[in-house]
């Protein structure tokens, strides 16, 4: 029997973040990216969301190896919890490794894991797979595409890039590859979407040097400068510029810190010395000869910038006149967040530069025309666009078809639907289990759509708690019952629909017992109805309503 190739993402179609993308072939696995997306506003009290991986947890012993193609949370965080159920060697290049290896190791689960190093150019040999790793520019260093090759055909999976002719560091990403690849022949392309909506080509990171040289030049005040801590290019070119008009840099952040831990110590960073102080110190120098880099550009309630902005930070005062630069551009979703931070900040008195006033980000995700080079130079026979919202991976299809693409050759999948190739041709297979998984503190899955709903209700309207002491021998009423509020209405100021609800519910309760041990799941039931369709006719809100009888 012929084989198949299947392909098939767990994460990373219609929603941004949560990367992770299945190869199978001949009964081996190889998984691309093991990324977290951070929680819906409706998702209360959660910390992550992370793959569900019952198919791999299923086929465990089939997973022969992790591939990351670079070190962002969207593309590594699930690691520390996929791993427990499904543990595999990780290919990554050398900061991607660092930053993962930090991750472990905070984890418990280095030295369960082995972690193998890898570096643009090279193949890797993984059962019927070979995979090669393919140079590209990113907002992050060391991030690659990779050309998976296979009995059937070359995949070619670019991960996250961009073209930058100009990098901070290292070369401009492999045309050349890409181009071989494509004369060679590529059965497929995965290519990243999201960032089909902007025409044109991104911005040379290069290009933010300038604005910073703009922004740290004759300025006498202190400067408070946050970013992406992955962004390590951007970190130097801040310290550069420090450097050059005589600023001590001061690192603010535990994300910050550990990054340029790593990046530092694997020789990304060139830091001189005698530049960076410690938070204590900045106060010893004078504000025109400080540099503070921050966490925080996303406006995160427990990171630094916003802990500076509203006066929670024991280190760091806004004082008036501060320059506060925000190098990033707020991912969907958090524009309201970071919007909080900077009218905070400008309240506090501090001049606030971000986007929409000055150069101060460009993106590491391909505009429109790399998107259509990287389809021109691969010449892929099968598209499949990835990494994006439904509507971004619609926009990539129209955009593969007009460069050469038959259009019943593009695949726009959802999470876990199958794509199978074998020599005939490709077309979609079945659909294996996948969804999200919610992470809310040491709890990984125990929070299901049942435990958000409520969480929700209690948000939106409160909760009553109808308390009532019940004779076991006799089972009438011993005290009670006594009505108990939060987050429904202030009690001092709503007595008589206390003592409303005090006596409906006693009407309720004696009304139920006939003299006989009453069965109290039946009693609690009623109470429940009759005092939230009481409630809803008086206040038009449906608050919870927790019936707890005691037996005594």
């Amino acid at each position: 029997m012929a084989q198949k190739l299947k392909v098939f993402s767990l994460g990373g179609l219609n929603e941004i973040g949560k990367n992770m993308y299945v190869y199978e072939y001949a009964g081996e696995i190889i998984v691309v990216d093991c990324g977290v997306a951070f929680p819906d506003d409706d998702m209360l009290g959660i910390d992550l969301v992370i793959p569900d991986i019952t198919y791999l947890k299923k086929h465990k012993n089939r997973v022969r190896a992790f591939i990351i193609t670079h070190g962002h949370e969207d593309h590594i965080g699930a690691l520390p919890y996929i791993l427990r159920d499904v543990n595999a060697p990780i290919y990554a290049t050398k900061l991607t490794a660092g930053v993962i290896n930090k991750k472990l190791e905070e984890n418990n689960l280095l030295s369960k894991t082995k972690l193998k190093i890898a570096s643009p150019g090279d193949r890797i040999k993984i059962g019927s797979f070979e995979v090669e790793m393919i140079h590209v520019n990113h907002s992050i260093a060391d991030a690659v595409a990779l050309a998976i090759k296979t009995p059937l055909g070359t995949v070619v999976h670019t991960g996250d890039y961009k073209l930058d002719i100009t990098p901070i560091q290292g070369k401009m990403m492999d045309l050349t590859r890409f181009g071989e690849l494509g004369n060679e022949g590529v059965l497929a392309l995965l290519g990243e979407s999201t960032n089909i909506e902007r025409p044109g080509f991104t911005h040379s990171e290069s290009t933010v040097g300038n604005t910073f040289e703009a922004l740290f030049k004759d300025c006498n005040e202190r400067i408070i400068v946050t970013t992406f801590a992955s962004n390590v290019h951007r970190v130097q070119q801040i310290i550069h510029t420090a450097v050059r008009y005589g600023r001590k840099v001061a690192i603010n952040g535990r994300s910050m810190e550990n990054i340029m831990e790593v990046a530092k110590n694997l020789g990304y960073l060139d830091i001189p010395n005698n530049v960076l102080v410690d938070l204590n110190t900045i106060s010893r120098h004078p504000k025109n000869k400080v540099c503070i880099i921050t966490t925080g550009s996303q406006g995160e309630s427990m990171s630094g910038l916003y802990r500076i902005a509203f006066s929670a930070h024991k280190k760091i005062e806004i004082m008036s006149g501060d320059r506060v630069i925000i190098s990033a551009s707020p991912i969907p979703g958090n524009e309201k967040a970071v919007s909080n931070v900077i009218n905070e900040l400008y309240r506090k008195g501090a001049e606030v530069i971000y986007e929409k006033l000055a150069d101060v980000h460009v993106s590491g995700h391909a505009f429109q025309e790399e998107l259509k080079l990287m389809l021109a130079l691969t010449k892929p026979k099968y598209f499949i666009p990835i990494h994006g919202e439904h509507r971004h991976l619609k926009a990539h299809e129209a955009l593969a078809v007009k460069m050469g693409v038959k259009p019943k050759n593009v695949f726009v999948c959802d999470i876990g639907r199958v794509v199978e190739f074998t020599e005939k041709g490709a077309k979609l297979g079945a659909t294996v289990p996948s969804g999200r998984v919610l992470v809310d503190g040491t709890g990984v899955g125990d929070v299901g759509a049942v435990v958000l709903r409520d969480r929700k209700h209690l948000a939106q309207d409160g909760i009553i708690t109808v308390v009532v002491a019940m004779s076991a021998e006799t089972g009438q009423i011993v005290s009670g019952p006594d009505i108990v509020t939060r987050g429904f209405i202030y009690v001092r100021e709503a007595e008589e629909l206390m003592d409303e609800l005090r006596d409906l519910a006693t009407q309720v309760i004696t009304s139920c017992l006939d003299g006989k041990r009453t069965d109290w799941a039946s009693m609690k039931n009623t109470v429940k109805t009759k005092l939230t369709d009481y409630l809803y006719q008086k206040t038009k809100r449906s608050p919870m309503i927790l019936p707890i009888i005691i037996e005594i």
